[in-house]
């Protein structure tokens, strides 16, 4: 029977061997973790499958997409032993909430176009599930990466009319904020330098957002590239018998532009 066709008998015995790994006979390091643990696992996997994305190899997507799988799965097992839900709760809950938001798939609602499957999606949650707090910054993880929190948390703000109303403005804003930063730096207080720092981050943050940049993709592009060219350095020192520590600063420059000049071509 094919795996493909009857994915519940893989389910069944991966649910199985998490079992046996949470029993008494099982192993010790998997019957230690707990709720926290895992969480952080959750964070890797979930990082190492945006990768498998970006790399477009179905081999290494199948891979990491089962490697977070897992962590769901075990995840769903300890909170079944300390008897808050099962992994049938979860599934139930998400399929309900699923069909509830989509009444133009599952219901009679008709939609003319994205937009309006977008504001029935927020009026569900607002009014049929009451997650209407008064706070505009709730539902914005917490543990979601600093850049792409601080995104997400000036565009709420601007949809309730908090924004700039030109670009200018924001690079005003960036001026000012760099000045203070260089203001600060003389002072030698770390807290007040961390501070004004974190300013300057958050208004260049905010100027993504306002020319439709995402700030998290441009800035792992910047890195992604800062890589590359420090490979291409470390790979022409080593076939001049050489490491990045024995060279100087102008040798390593030129490579570096050097690096620059392969990429435009």
């Amino acid at each position: 029977m094919n795996a493909i066709n009857k994915p519940e008998l893989n389910l069944k015995k991966i649910l199985e061997i998490i079992h046996t790994l949470r029993s008494p006979e099982g192993c010790i390091w998997d019957r230690q973790q707990k709720t926290e643990d895992v969480a952080r696992y959750l964070k890797d996997e979930a990082y190492e499958l945006l990768d498998a994305i970006d790399q477009g190899s179905p081999e290494a997507l199948r891979e990491e997409m089962g490697d977070l799988l897992f962590q769901i799965l075990f995840l769903a097992d300890i909170s079944e032993e300390a008897g808050h839900f099962n992994l049938a709760d979860v599934i139930e809950d998400v399929t309900d909430k699923m069909i509830r938001r989509h009444p133009h798939v599952f219901g009679n609602i008709k939609v003319a176009d994205i937009d309006e499957i977008r504001l029935n999606w927020d009026n569900i949650k607002k009014h049929v599930e009451h997650k209407n707090s008064n706070d505009i910054f709730a539902g914005i993880p917490l543990s979601m990466p600093a850049l792409l929190r601080a995104q997400k948390i000036t565009a709420k703000a601007a949809k309730v009319g908090f924004d700039w109303n030109k670009t200018d403005d924001v690079f005003a804003k960036i001026e000012e904020e760099l000045f203070e930063l260089k203001a600060a730096l003389p002072s030698g207080k770390h807290e007040k330098i961390q501070e004004e720092m974190g300013d300057l981050l958050l208004s260049l943050t905010n100027l993504c957002r306002f020319i439709d940049v995402d700030a998290e993709d441009a800035l792992i592009g910047a890195t992604r590239k800062f890589n590359d060219r420090f490979r291409y350095i470390e790979e022409h020192l080593r076939m001049r018998g050489k490491t990045p520590l024995e060279s100087s600063i102008d040798e390593m420059d030129d490579l570096w532009n050097e690096s620059k000049k392969i990429e435009r071509l």
